[in-house]
Order: structure tokens, then sequence, then C-alpha cells
């Protein structure tokens, strides 16, 4: 296969040897060093083995001899410049590929390369890497300032919180020793584990809120209570508009309900709404579980504890989410309330001062 950018020359070899001996390969056009024509035609066979569409091979073949060229000639601009409609993507997929190909083969045979040759190909090599990657970055930058641009937050956002949500039940069930016992070094990780996850998680509802103007928690939860075959039962209030903190108040009512869809087996989950007065607003969020061990209650917000909980089941290992909602509620001005009953499950509530709007 000939790889050529289009308007590609052969340059002059440079004067006073090239630190490396020449392994027999057939040249690549425009590119003086064998040590890269051989890596790149072996990246080539390699995709071509992996059973690449034709019709695509073309652009990869383009894209891949550009950045051959642009190495060799210490040019890094010379991808974006002979190619200019390639991927970013593809382009650091290509370059990573040549560089593991130059690394094998200078393992194999160093004596094609001195070191110092060596290290001048792979800065040559990361050059280019570093003028790929701010394209990419442009391309987002782009993309995101289009009309659509929320719309993709968003979508990336949802796609997140599906393997975030494995992760948080994942390592949760190890903790509690349902997949058998682990020491306590072990149970440190996973909880390390599962709070970054629900830090992330965190941040991804923080970017749907920020870019969907605050998405229902219905909406977030939906997924959840699919897969778990349980219905969530929505309570709103009457259709006034009211001064108070929403996304605090949001996140709240989102830990309270994830949480009680996870110690929920059949049934249903509640979200409830009640104006108390004309000031005043309780949320709760009821579930139909087996309830709490009245043991547990007395540590039921302690951020990182072992313990049983829920009649059988083991309760949070770590209880960082009720420990964050009760800090949130707490900031609300409000307490955070708990009732619960082996025959019809846990109900978890707060009233909090939301003063209605003046007209205008």
């Amino acid at each position: 296969m000939t790889m050529r950018p289009v308007g590609a020359r052969r340059p002059e070899p440079p004067e006073g040897g090239t630190g490396y001996s020449a392994p027999s390969v057939e040249p690549l056009a425009g590119v003086s060093s064998p040590v890269i024509t051989a890596a790149a035609r072996r990246v080539a066979q390699r995709i071509r083995d992996d059973g690449i569409d034709p019709a695509d091979m073309d652009i990869v073949a383009a894209v891949l001899a550009a950045i051959a060229l642009a190495v060799d000639q210490e040019r890094p601009r010379y991808v974006t410049e002979l190619v200019h409609r390639a991927s970013p993507a593809l382009g650091a997929r290509l370059l990573e590929l040549l560089r593991a190909e130059v690394i094998r083969g200078w393992a194999t045979g160093p004596g094609h390369l001195t070191p110092p040759a060596m290290l001048t190909l792979l800065g040559a090599i990361e050059r280019v890497r570093e003028a790929i990657e701010p394209d990419s970055a442009r391309q987002l930058g782009s993309r995101l300032a289009e009309p659509g641009g929320l719309d993709l937050v968003v979508e990336i956002a949802h796609d997140l919180r599906s393997p975030l949500t494995s992760i948080l039940f994942l390592s949760e069930t190890l903790q509690n020793g349902q997949s058998g016992e682990i020491n306590q070094i072990q149970r440190r990780q996973l909880a390390l584990i599962y709070s970054a996850a629900l830090g992330l998680s965190g941040l991804v509802s923080n970017a749907i809120e920020l870019a969907r103007g605050g998405e229902a928690v219905q909406d977030m939860v939906r997924p959840m209570a699919e897969e778990k075959g349980l219905t969530v039962h929505l309570r709103p209030p009457t259709g006034d508009v009211r001064i108070g903190h929403p996304v605090a108040l949001s996140r709240a009512l989102l830990n309270l309900t994830c949480n009680a869809l996870k110690f929920t087996e059949h049934g249903f989950v509640e979200v409830a709404a009640v104006a108390k007065d004309d000031i005043h607003v309780e949320f709760a969020v009821r579930d139909t579980g087996s309830g709490i061990d009245p043991q547990a209650l007395n540590r039921l917000y302690q951020p990182f504890r072992r313990s049983r909980g829920r009649m059988g089941f083991t309760f949070s290992g770590t209880g960082l989410g009720l420990a964050i909602t009760r800090k949130l509620v707490s900031a609300m001005g409000a307490e955070l309330q708990v009732e619960t009953g082996p025959t019809w499950g846990t109900r978890f509530s707060f009233e909090i001062a939301l003063p209605p709007t003046t007209p205008t």
C-alpha cells in the first residue's frame, strides 16, 4: 500500500548520518527515516488485519502517512495541514499505534537506532501529539457553542450516569460482603471507590441541572426504578412559584429517592411535597421496603460505618448519601426526619420555608 499525502516531497537525507542503520523496508513517500517507515507500515498492516472497511482505509492511510511525515520532518502541523478533514481522535489513535511500533521495533532491533536518536524521535512524536490534541479541544468547544451544545452536555452526562450508578451499586455490594468476605484494607479501598463515584455522580447531576435549568428528580431516577420493576409516585404541590434553593433541594430529594429505590424490592417509592401554610412546605420520600433496623437508627448519618441494616439487608456501607442529604437539609434551615416500620417501609421528610414570589 502506498500512503502518499497530497503535495508531499521526499526530502534530502540530513548530513552527518541519522543515528540509525536502515532496516530493509520499502520507502514511504516523503519520510527519510526507515524506522518511522517500518513502524508506519506495521501499523497499516495491523489495521488491515483488524478488518477495516476498504473505504475507511483510504483516510486512515492518508492520516498515517501525514503523521509519519510530521514526525520525520519534526513539523507537528503537517497532520492538519495535509489532511484537513482528519478526525482528531483518529489522529491520536494512529499516533499512539505508531509510537508503540517504534518502541517495539527498537526493543527487538536496538541496533537500528541509537539511544539519543530514539529520544529525539520520541520527542518528535510527543510534539505531534500536542499539535493534534488542541484541535480536538477546539472542535468540542465549537460543538458546545452551537445551538445544540447544551443537548450534547446532557447526552454525555446521561451516558456517564449509568456506569457511575453501576459502580456505586457494585462497590457497595462488595463492601457489604455479599460476594464474599473482605478484609479491612479492601473495605477502605471500596469506600474510596464509592465516595469517588458518588462525587462524580454529583458532578453529572450538576451538569444536567445547569444545562437544562433543573431536571425533574423523576426523570433522573426513572432508569433505576424501571430496572428494579418499581413505580415512582409523585405528589406535587399546587402550581405556585416559591423562593428557595432549587439545586440543593433537588439534590436532597434525588439522594433520598435513590436511597429508597436501592432498598425497595417490591412496591413503590413516593415523592411528595405538601404546603403546610403560606410559607412552609414539607418534602417527603417514602418507600415500601422492609424498614430500617431500630439499632441502626442512631448510626444512620455516619459517613463511614459498618453495620447491619434493613431487616437482614446491609445498609449503606458508607452512609455518604444520607450524610450529604442531612447537611443539605440543614443548610436550608430544616432537620431531616425519619420514620420506619417493618410492615410499611421508611419515610424521610423535612420542612423548609419557601416564601411565594410577589407577582409583578
